[in-house]
């Protein structure tokens, strides 16, 4: 390392945000960059650690454990420190086909697993990433690099998410034709509809895209396959990558459920994007303005749903949580270097303490009915507090501690409770076969499925995980995409 004791000499410095209260009232990134000195001095944190934990990649107790896709952290790190910029995102992108985007929204494990972190806040890994990335950009480095040779293969990528697109992008360096197929009107998947525009910007995400065309690769946007693309069409295609992602939305089948004003998130957030890269001209979107809002699940997309209701103009924004307050510190039973599970506030609960002075996450909290007006419509929810017990089997179960109800007001409800798996009809049109989970079922490390030439990368194989993962599966299935159809490869 090129500084040994920076651990010990400079305090963990991340860039200063704008202000809650300033950044609710637009749709733009609220993160500010950081001098390049300020920089240098954080990659200097990076200990020579001997086994850098943080690119290891691994899941401990059902979290990742380090970077899933092996990014070479160190030496990046070290590149920063001695401002060899143009080298560190060499490195970057040997790994990682995105920094752009996970330099941004990543929930960043590699920084829980960091062997600072044991005794010291960890090395801002992720901020560096994003600050290499857009030093490439800002500098003129990251230009389209079409591949010299075409073997003549054809392979279609189902799905333009952080898979769909890192397939394409290894598939297309190997020299064969990508085409992707996303059904929405806009290439992204949930980087474009799923994640709103002031954590991530689109013009970041087409900014990629416009790259990617530029190399070769064909995007067919409102086109569903199976649908408006008939299946026997995808014949014309020497291999298929299924990168659908996982879209079916977990539902809260409770009295009351059929009424107007309750919603997935999901519903939520891509009308909203969609209007918000609309300019608002078409008005055709779910508005919090003027409600009380209620957002059922504690998760990330929870907090984009806190911090888009705020941007309304909500009139008050509560989160349940059904599991409990997380600790502030590490507990006994989440040792390093698991992914902390610690209280910590995102952008979203930050805008919301801002605003009414307080956390909106309620936790250990079910909500048990909807209550309706006089015009079918909610105005109220029903909730009861649970405590976790062992039942019979040994297993953890919410259950509800009676005197507890209560009834809170409710002109929007949205649900955020994750993902169930892929959505089934076109699966069930080609033929493919699932596991328990409903997932396209495919070897991991292989990513074949039952059908010859049919690969399957990201959530719609794994179900609903982090951006790294998805990267590290489309980069995968393309490697084994790239040894079916030429007998060997050459792809990480």
């Amino acid at each position: 390392m090129g500084k040994p004791t920076g651990f010990l000499e400079y305090l963990r410095e991340l860039p200063q945000d704008r202000s809650s209260t300033q950044r609710v009232s637009d749709w733009n990134e609220f993160h500010l960059r950081m001098p390049e000195e300020n920089l240098r001095k954080q990659g200097a944190r990076c200990m020579d650690c001997g086994i850098p934990f943080c690119h290891t990649g691994t899941l401990l107790n059902g979290m990742a454990s380090g970077c899933p896709i092996n990014n070479l952290i160190p030496e990046w790190n070290d590149l920063i420190f001695r401002g060899l910029w143009r080298e560190a995102i060499e490195r970057l992108h040997k790994t990682n086909n995105f920094p752009d985007f996970t330099g941004r929204v990543c929930p960043a494990p590699c920084e829980g697993s960091c062997v600072l972190g044991i005794i010291e806040p960890p090395v801002t890994i992720k901020n560096n990433e994003y600050a290499i990335i857009e030093k490439a950009f800002a500098e003129g480095w990251v230009v389209p690099n079409p591949p010299a040779v075409r073997t003549g293969k054809k392979v279609a990528v189902i799905g333009s998410g952080p898979a769909g697109l890192a397939a394409a992008d290894q598939l297309n360096k190997a020299g064969h034709w990508v085409t992707v197929f996303e059904r929405a009107d806009r290439v992204g998947g949930l980087l474009m509809y799923g994640i709103p525009n002031m954590k991530l910007d689109k013009s970041v995400v087409d900014r990629r895209i416009d790259l990617l065309a530029k190399e070769g690769i064909t995007f067919l946007t409102n086109t569903e396959v199976g649908k408006n693309h008939p299946i026997t069409k995808l014949q014309e295609f020497d291999a298929v990558i299924l990168a659908t992602g996982a879209t079916k939305p977990r539902d809260l089948p409770i009295e009351g459920r059929q009424l107007k004003g309750v919603h997935f998130a999901m519903e939520f957030l891509q009308a909203n994007t969609q209007a918000v890269l609309n300019k608002h001209q078409n008005g055709n979107y779910i508005s919090a303005a003027g409600k009380n809002v209620v957002v059922i699940g504690g998760g990330d997309t929870g907090t984009d749903c806190v911090g888009t209701s705020l941007r309304h103009g909500c009139t008050s924004v509560v989160q349940f949580e059904i599991m409990p307050k997380p600790p502030m510190d590490r507990a006994a039973d989440n040792p390093w270097p698991e992914w902390p599970k610690v209280y910590r506030q995102d952008y979203g609960q930050e805008e919301a303490e801002a605003k009414f002075g307080v956390d909106p996450r309620v936790y250990l909290t079910t909500v048990k009915k909807f209550v309706s007006d006089e015009n079918g419509v909610v105005k109220a929810v029903h909730t009861v507090e649970v405590n976790w017990q062992r039942n019979d089997n040994g297993q953890f179960v919410p259950v509800e501690v009676p005197g507890t109800e209560q009834t809170r007001p409710a002109e929007l409800v949205l649900l955020a409770m994750g993902f169930l798996g892929p959505d089934q009809e076109l699966l069930e049109q080609l033929g493919v076969e699932r596991d328990v989970r409903s997932n396209v079922k495919a070897q991991d490390g292989v990513f074949t499925t039952n059908l010859k030439g049919v690969f399957a990368a990201g959530d719609a194989r794994r179900g609903q995980s982090l951006i790294v993962w998805a990267i590290n599966e489309g980069r995968g299935a393309a490697r084994e995409c790239d040894r079916y159809l030429m007998g060997a490869t050459n792809l990480p």
